[in-house]
């Protein structure tokens, strides 16, 4: 089971993340956007960013993972459940919710480093 903890240390492995909150709750940022924050209201969901296509897609695939309220309607967010989402998933949703709130210079130099 994945805990905030295990978000904290794949985000950190990303370029320019930091620590920080956001509404009052956990949060990575990177370059002051926050990507990635632990919903306080709903132990282990997780609210990360994405392409509202992206959102429309894992919701209509039927993983337990992947939620949301009608808070988050037409909102480029989703609701991940920390105790039902792999590792290797959570590591590409976390890169794709940076990817939404990193500078783009900052995406290609990311990119040129992992070539």
């Amino acid at each position: 089971m994945l805990t905030w903890d295990d978000v904290v240390k794949i985000g950190m492995a990303l370029p320019e993340v930091e620590e920080s909150t956001a509404y009052r709750t956990p949060a990575l940022r990177v370059r002051g956007k926050s990507f990635a924050r632990l919903r306080t209201e709903a132990e282990g969901l997780l609210v990360l960013m994405c392409q509202l296509d992206e959102k429309e897609a894992m919701l209509a695939s039927g993983d337990p993972a992947f939620s949301t309220t009608p808070h988050y309607d037409g909102y480029g967010a989703i609701l991940v459940d920390l105790t039902k989402i792999g590792r290797e998933q959570l590591v590409e949703l976390l890169e794709e919710a940076w990817r939404l709130k990193a500078p783009v210079r900052l995406r290609k130099q990311f990119d040129a480093e992992r070539a």
